[in-house]
């Protein structure tokens, strides 16, 4: 039953990301700063994870944890999100969900170097698969108008940060409560947003007589897709391993695509359908098959 629970926790965290990528496109530039928006997201969730765990039994953490704690809030929350908001103010949407896609064969790759593990022939060729994926779409994808492969580059990054941070994340869970764990980091990342130069500096030059609808659409990101889904994929990280849970994030390209078309008709965003073509499809299917035959063995011994 916990499992079940698990699985639909983190299919629902893949929900909320996936209107992200399209609602957090019509926020920046031209209201916030990508710098000011992640100072919003991680102060804004960090104060709701404080206020949530003093109502709650507060827990004590070992000294010796802290030093892992410090580390989840650089990869899972400061380089994480720095690199995903400049990257998605340069690229497109669509493509910030497909590169999304290749994090369980990053998760995979960091699971084999810290437990040991060695992959089996299916999970070298799904690695290889993703990789060409990725590569391709880096290199070969950029043919809508809003395109960057800077922008690219650093989804790539985005990633590999929170593939990182999955992977240390579980001993963690492993004797905490969810909620203490994330507390924690987002304290810790919040610290590390801070001390990024041009954070305090963008701040300084932001108007904040912004409209109402993109107030709203910045309340979504920093509850919806920061409170929630963090507190989520921390109960999901609990009871499952971090190679099934990043592999909920292969529905991102299509979440996005489809909340692409449906914001785009209700005029609630920009619309990026140029962004869609066959050749980024075919580079999403590659990468697809990819994270498929990687996290076949450890889906099926996992759960």
């Amino acid at each position: 039953m916990k499992d079940s629970k698990a699985h639909l926790s983190l299919l629902f965290v893949n929900i909320l990301y996936g209107a992200s990528h399209v609602l957090a496109k019509g926020v920046m530039p031209n209201y916030l700063s990508p710098n000011v928006f992640i100072l919003m997201r991680v102060l804004g969730a960090a104060l709701l994870f404080w206020l949530l765990m003093l109502i709650n039994r507060r827990e004590k953490i070992q000294v010796k944890d802290f030093g892992r704690l410090i580390l989840c809030g650089l990869f899972g929350v400061a380089i994480n999100q720095l690199c995903f908001f400049h990257g998605l103010n340069l690229s497109s949407s669509i493509n910030s969900g497909i590169i999304m896609a290749v994090n369980p064969i990053m998760v995979l790759l960091l699971s084999f170097l810290l437990l040991k593990d060695k992959p089996s022939l299916l999970n070298s060729v799904g690695i290889l698969l993703g990789a060409v994926g990725a590569i391709l779409l880096t290199w070969r994808g950029s043919s809508g108008s809003t395109d960057s492969w800077i922008g690219d580059i650093l989804l790539f990054i985005n990633a590999m940060s929170y593939a990182i941070y999955l992977v240390i994340a579980k001993p963690l869970m492993q004797r905490y409560n969810p909620l203490t764990v994330i507390t924690w980091v987002f304290s810790f990342g919040l610290l590390f947003v801070l001390a990024f130069p041009p954070t305090i500096q963008d701040l300084l030059q932001t108007n904040l007589e912004i409209p109402a609808v993109i107030w709203l659409k910045i309340a979504y990101v920093v509850v919806g897709v920061t409170f929630l889904t963090y507190l989520l994929t921390m109960y999901g990280l609990k009871y499952l391993s971090p190679s099934v849970s990043s592999a909920y994030i292969y529905t991102q390209p299509i979440l996005v695509m489809a909340f692409t078309f449906l914001f785009a008709a209700l005029e609630w965003s920009d619309d990026y359908r140029d962004s869609i073509t066959i050749e980024k499809v075919g580079y999403m299917l590659i990468i697809f098959v990819g994270v498929y035959l990687s996290s076949l063995k450890n889906d099926t011994q996992t759960t």
